[in-house]
């Protein structure tokens, strides 16, 4: 190996290194800051507490959405499971199908006979469309019932095909939506035996995402945007936006209408609020529960879409808030970190691979290894010291969800959450391209999974 060709690359090494070294430190701070700031709320003592959720339940019919392409393998188990699952006197189920899609309309038919609580609705136009759009077919559907029958719903919930409902999700919104114009549970994704680290990524980030960093976003008053699921909504306020958006109230042209309303019901003055109850004192938490993608394939074009729909179009799309909206602007600026986190991940992945083929070109030419300077060192050490505290946060969050073998493996989880982003960014940004060309937004879902369980006695 030359010498110009050696002092090359350990320039690219340095150069490269310094450059993402401290573009993690900056991160790590805000990291750091948010989880200070988690650490004060926590020190105030316990959130205003709602009534026991075994008492008596708010009146008020419940309609759930669940939008459905392409869902024939699990939305008869999932439509069964809420049945015997959910503890209400008063709700149903609206599943949006498409017509092209028989084998997701038989599924949902084959249930809809045995129990006039599920309601088929099928779209006019052929899927996938958007699940927005499927979700205002779903609202004209319910307009329409309400008008022929005479009633008037209280509050909307969405979920998606492969959900697991929990028995008292019901009797938990309709208390806070008492309070609230809006609501949301956690979302727990559960851990799959065949897929330890791809699947198993989605419970370290869903841990601390709604464990910590919502509960933050609600402390320095932001916008909390919604999970897609688990979520609900006063039936009034959906219609005030409904009215806005000219008979829709979710934006069809939208990849991620469940952020994106968060934000929207916040800027109109009805922020939604999270709900983190236990089913009893000392009990697990009232959350929906999931099987996420488990191969990287599907890791990938979910991470994809979620960071088109936030970190991209998304950007255009919401834009920014007031001036004087110091939380919410930081809040959103950390959702679209993105952006710059990958490419700065990239390159430190690259500086590592620079300072392999550094130290074995000065192994073959007989010369000094390049050593970093005092300042690099000093930031890599941060870095280490940031890193360490990060996997630690993690680990407590995803201790107090899944125990401590789930804690263990976040730490190495960690390389597969990194590698899926990067696969993610790179699928994105060519999408992103297509639809700044004029293709239309489309569903990219994946294959869903639903668990082999006995339904819950909904006592």
């Amino acid at each position: 190996m030359g010498e110009g060709l050696l002092i090359a690359i350990d320039a690219v090494a340095r150069e490269t290194t310094l450059f993402a070294a401290l573009w993690f430190v900056v991160g790590g701070l805000d990291d750091l800051l948010v989880d200070l700031i988690y650490l004060a709320q926590r020190l105030r003592g316990p959130p205003a507490r709602l009534p026991a959720l075994g008492g008596p339940v708010p009146p008020g019919r419940i309609v759930v959405f669940v939008p459905a392409w392409d869902e024939a393998a699990v939305i008869g188990a999932m439509l069964r499971a809420a049945l015997a699952r959910f503890d209400h006197p008063d709700y149903r189920i609206y599943v949006g199908a498409y017509p092209n899609d028989p084998a997701t309309i038989a599924a949902v038919a084959g249930v809809a006979v045995e129990d006039a609580r599920i309601r088929l609705v099928i779209g006019p136009r052929p899927g996938g469309t958007t699940k927005a759009d499927c979700l205002n077919t779903l609202w004209r559907a319910l307009l329409r019932d309400e008008e022929a029958e005479g009633f008037t719903a209280s509050a909307i919930v969405l979920h998606d095909a492969e959900d697991v409902v929990h028995p008292l999700e019901l009797r938990a919104y309709a208390h806070g939506l008492i309070a609230h114009a809006a609501v949301q549970l956690p979302v727990l994704p559960l851990a799959h035996a065949h897929s330890r680290f791809f699947a198993g990524h989605y419970l370290d980030e869903f841990a601390e995402a709604h464990g910590r960093a919502l509960v933050v976003r609600q402390t320095v008053g932001a916008g909390l945007p919604f999970a897609g699921v688990g979520c609900a909504i006063r039936r009034d306020m959906l219609a005030r936006l409904a009215d806005l958006r000219g008979g829709g109230p979710f934006d069809a042209e939208s990849l991620v209408e469940d952020y994106e309303l968060g934000l929207t019901l916040a800027a109109m003055g009805a922020p939604a609020h999270l709900l983190r109850i236990a089913e009893a004192p000392g009990g697990p938490l009232v959350a929906v529960r999931a099987y996420f993608p488990a191969t990287l394939d599907a890791a990938v074009r979910q991470k994809s879409r979620w960071m088109i729909g936030i970190a991209l179009a998304g950007w255009d799309r919401t834009g920014w808030g007031g001036w004087r909206q110091i939380g919410d602007n930081w809040m959103r600026m950390r959702d679209r970190r993105a952006t710059l986190e990958i490419p700065v991940l990239a390159l430190a992945y690259l500086s590592i691979l620079g300072w392999a083929t550094s130290l074995g070109g000065h192994l073959l030419a007989g010369t000094t290894p390049v050593t970093p300077s005092v300042l690099m060192q000093a930031v890599l050490w941060v870095n280490l010291a940031l890193l360490v505290w990060r996997l630690a946060v993690r680990a407590a969050f995803v201790r107090r969800a899944y125990g401590w073998r789930e804690a263990l493996w976040s730490m190495p989880r960690v390389l597969t959450s990194n590698a899926v982003a990067l696969l993610a960014a790179r699928r994105a940004l060519f999408a992103y391209v297509r639809m700044l060309r004029g293709a239309p937004p489309r569903w990219d879902k994946t294959a869903h999974q639903f668990p082999d369980l006995a339904p819950a006695s909904g006592g």
